[in-house]
């Protein structure tokens, strides 16, 4: 017995549905760990010194995003986690060129 196949196809887009609403609701864990790995980096060329302003605003968002995550707001979660993960690089590039900046200025 076979089913009839708008059948078929309406079970099949109903599986496909239900996988795509669950990637999206999944908690953001590599964008996590991604924003924490920029935070990282900035800090380790000296952005504590350089661009302080930019990594603070970096650690405040992931912060945001940890509390969301922790609050089950996945969505919040992500949003708050990519843009720390902007801000950090932001931080990054500063403070690479506020070195630079320094270095090449007597």
């Amino acid at each position: 017995m076979s089913l009839p196949r708008a059948l078929t196809t309406q079970i099949t887009l109903s599986v496909v549905a239900i996988l795509l609403l669950n990637a999206c609701a999944a908690a953001p864990v590599q964008e996590m760990s991604d924003a924490r790995q920029a935070i990282r980096s900035a800090e380790a060329v000296g952005a504590e010194r350089q661009s302080s302003d930019a990594l603070s605003a970096a650690q405040r968002l992931l912060q945001q995003a940890q509390a969301q995550l922790e609050a089950g707001a996945y969505d919040d979660a992500r949003r708050h986690a990519l843009d720390a993960r902007e801000q950090a690089i932001r931080a990054r590039e500063q403070a690479v060129q506020n070195a630079r900046t320094r270095s090449v200025t007597p």
